[in-house]
């Protein structure tokens, strides 16, 4: 497989070899992946097929950027939402779960955070969260917070973040499907 040259993931500042040598790690094993993005918005799973071959490996993917979605498309318990909110881990461990039962994948991904430009229900504008469903069900996640952010424009700042979380997103699941 080739890297993708000067794709999505160059401009998301994403290392190309890492979404390669993710779907080819996927590929050696027979696992399926699919995701419930709401921070990233599809991001993710578009980073992921650029490589050829993908369509083996990726299942689907649900965009909930709406909270109301998360429940009706990814199952996230109504409950969890009106008391934690959208952005919280797990929330993200629930989309992965969804991701993964929705779209009869090996492997669920779920992403939610606050790109800005403001705080929502008072989480802080680069906070982010990340949670695989896998085959052993037990959910792995990462995070980032609002020390990364790097400064400039509303718009630079929300780049940076969505960027972060598909880097750690495919290094979580990189390590996951590898380990």
């Amino acid at each position: 497989m080739t890297a993708p040259g000067g794709g999505l993931a160059a401009l998301l500042g994403v290392d190309p070899g890492l979404v390669t040598g993710t779907v080819a790690a996927l590929r050696a094993r027979s696992w399926t992946v699919a995701t419930a993005e709401s921070l990233t918005a599809g991001l993710l799973t578009a980073v992921l097929t650029e490589v050829p071959g993908a369509s083996a490996v990726v299942r689907g993917g649900l965009v909930v950027y709406a909270t109301d979605l998360k429940h009706s498309l990814a199952g996230v318990d109504r409950h969890l939402l009106d008391r934690v909110g959208a952005v919280h881990p797990q929330v993200a461990e629930q989309l992965a779960a969804g991701a993964r039962s929705r779209c009869g994948a090996t492997i669920g991904v779920g992403l939610t955070g606050v790109a800005g430009p403001d705080p929502q229900d008072g989480i802080e504008v680069g906070t982010w969260f990340c949670a695989l469903s896998g085959p052993t069900g037990t959910p792995t996640s990462v995070h980032g917070s609002p020390a990364e952010l790097p400064t400039g424009s509303a718009t630079a700042v929300r780049a940076a973040v969505r960027a972060a979380a598909v880097t750690g997103a495919l290094e979580l699941l990189y390590r996951v499907v590898t380990g």
